[in-house]
């Protein structure tokens, strides 16, 4: 795309952004601009000459075409939910952030393609909502699901619980539609398996955190909703353990294995002591506890009977030290608040320095181990937080401060703590960033880690697409 003139003043542009939208498209009160304009955890602040709610894909494609004309930056927002300060305007205020909420309708969905039709600001839970009522499962499950809008799952590729069986966000979908930088609409909403006319070009904005271009709706995958799910929370003797296991558990029973969740104790300590309501499930605390979910059709009890013959060698084997199998829906929940609580949990214990990461599954024993020595050699007395999906290799190695340590001391440590973590996953062949993207968290980190051909590519990806710089300027690329 050529770079257009610009033959439009910013001021004249808000105006016609405001006749484009409509009064109940924006927000111009600054107490109700806040929310928009703060990051999750509060690392980044920033400000927005205007927050626009479009309420339908033309309307996004005026804005967009509007800013393109004026040379506006636009920043792409969906729950602002997101980790690494890709949702959020930057300080100088000079930024259009454009809020997907409005676009919150299901517009078809299709039992028999095993197909649903979304906008961007569809809630996550209303999405599995919806399937469920037509007896279909959308599987992305993570702990934001009740404000996550699907738009900011797919431009993060979002991971979460179930990757081990259904993949990231990226593997759900089917087609998109997208508002380009230059105000064009290219409408790929299509729901077929097999289409090979060419370039996937749906792939090129999943995984983008909107500097390619503003996803509008999405045609996702559904799956046939599961009529039987066991919940298995067991003690084991080590990280090793949860990978013998979950291998065991692949042999006996198959691709029923839907998640496995490896929990520290030092995890689940601060859940128990911070989260009301909850309780350890097992009879006494170990060093190392994995969360288990099988799910499948109706098999007349056999998946059961299968984790349980399962079980029984592991912990003849020593591999597993206790274990409970979930009598009830209730007790199912029980067990995954344990594990959904964590990062809730670790906010009274004071600051925190956390790595979304990933190895290959084979290395997450070694890559725990060898981290966890390292950053106790950097600074005695700090709280390894080591815990998530054992299952694909992605830990969310979190430290917290040692007891009665200065916690902004302890965070502003951050940028040595990270390389030490970084170094470690580069030596697994591993990512810096397993499910939560770069945003402006990263980038330095990427431009370390990541080969210069990469970063050519994604540079002359952005250059092609977006000549002006226009679309969340600032994020992703170094």
């Amino acid at each position: 795309m050529a770079s257009p003139a610009r033959t439009l003043s910013p001021a004249d542009a808000l105006d016609r952004i405001k006749a484009a939208v409509g009064p109940k498209g924006l927000i111009g009160d600054p107490a109700d601009m806040t929310p928009h304009l703060v990051e999750q955890r509060g690392i980044y602040r920033g400000k927005a000459a205007l927050v626009v709610r479009p309420a339908s894909t033309a309307e996004i494609a005026q804005v967009v075409a509007i800013c393109a004309e004026a040379g506006l930056a636009i920043v792409p927002q969906g729950g602002n939910t997101g980790l690494v300060g890709g949702g959020v305007p930057h300080e100088h205020g000079g930024e259009i952030l454009l809020s997907l909420s409005r676009m919150n309708r299901i517009r078809a969905i299709d039992p028999l393609n095993d197909t649903i039709i979304v906008e961007a600001g569809c809630i996550l839970a209303n999405i599995q909502k919806a399937a469920a009522e037509a007896d279909r499962l959308f599987p992305l499950s993570l702990a934001a699901e009740g404000t996550c809008q699907i738009g900011g799952n797919l431009s993060t590729n979002a991971g979460g619980v179930q990757v081990l069986r259904y993949g990231m966000a990226r593997d759900l979908v089917l087609g998109l539609e997208v508002v380009l930088p230059d105000g064009r609409i290219w409408e790929g909403l299509s729901g077929l398996r097999k289409d090979n006319t060419g370039y996937d070009l749906k792939q090129l904005f999943l995984g983008a955190e909107g500097t390619l271009g503003v996803i509008a709706a999405a045609v996702l995958r559904l799956f046939p909703r599961p009529r039987e799910v066991e919940t298995v929370f067991c003690a084991i003797r080590d990280p090793q353990a949860a990978i013998e296991l979950l291998a065991r558990a692949r042999a006996g029973i198959g691709d029923a294995v839907t998640a496995i969740e490896l929990i520290s104790d030092t995890a689940l300590g601060m859940v128990l002591a911070h989260v009301p309501g909850t309780a350890h499930p097992l009879a006494a605390r170990h060093p190392w506890c994995v969360l288990m979910e099988a799910s499948g059709g109706d098999t007349g009890g056999a998946l059961r009977r299968g984790l349980e013959r399962v079980l029984a060698a592991a912990l003849e084997d020593g591999l597993v030290a206790d274990a409970t199998i979930a009598a009830s829906t209730q007790q199912a929940r029980a067990l995954w608040r344990l594990r959904e609580a964590i990062s809730e949990a670790q906010k009274p214990e004071g600051a925190s320095i956390k790595h979304d990461v990933s190895v290959p599954v084979s290395a997450v024993p070694a890559f725990i181990a060898e981290a966890t020595a390292a950053c106790e050699r950097a600074l005695p007395g700090v709280r390894v937080v080591a815990f998530g999906h054992a299952g694909d290799g992605n830990i969310h190695f979190n430290l917290s401060q040692p007891k009665g340590a200065d916690g902004p001391a302890f965070a502003a440590d951050r940028d040595r703590f990270n390389r030490i973590v970084h170094d470690i996953v580069a030596g697994h062949g591993g990512s810096i960033s397993a499910e939560h993207g770069i945003g402006r968290l990263k980038r330095a980190e990427l431009a370390h880690y990541a080969p210069a051909v990469k970063i050519d590519l994604m540079r002359a990806l952005k250059h092609t697409l977006d000549p002006q710089n226009i679309m969340n300027p600032g994020k992703v690329i170094p």
